[in-house]
């Protein structure tokens, strides 16, 4: 790819990789990686507008051969290390928002904590924080 990946696009890679696992992208996933876009902080600044184009290029980019794993790289070479968490918390999100976790969604999940060598405890607080959020009374 010559086009460089920004902090940015890199976030919402993670979360069209997120949505699109389950080889569907669900509605509630969309809305929901739409919301986060325009209400999380790290987005700030960040054309809306702009949205589709980079899911477009990051679904281009997992139709590739060895897709899934450019993907992850492209990821965490873009992002700093102080955003790994970020990115870990986003997939959560958008994997959570329809309340029922699959088991490829958990496999992604693992793969993106090995990519980006977070620890187990910091990544189980933000799955629990995400189970308390969408919770039904």
């Amino acid at each position: 790819m010559t086009t460089s990946v920004t902090i940015q696009d890199a976030l919402i890679f993670t979360m069209v990789m997120a949505s699109a696992v389950d080889n569907a992208m669900h509605d509630q996933e969309l809305r929901r990686i739409g919301d986060l876009v325009d209400q999380t902080p790290i987005f700030e600044g960040f054309d809306g507008g702009s949205l589709i184009a980079v899911s477009q290029r990051c679904a281009s980019l997992l139709a590739q051969p060895e897709g899934l794993d450019i993907v992850l790289e492209t990821i965490r070479d873009a992002l700093p290390q102080r955003l790994y968490d970020t990115a870990y918390a986003l997939a959560v999100e958008v994997t959570a928002v329809d309340q029922a976790v699959r088991p490829e969604e958990i496999r992604l999940l693992q793969l993106l904590r090995d990519r980006l060598q977070l620890d187990k405890l910091t990544c189980a607080a933000i799955e629990r924080s995400a189970i308390a959020r969408y919770r039904r009374a």
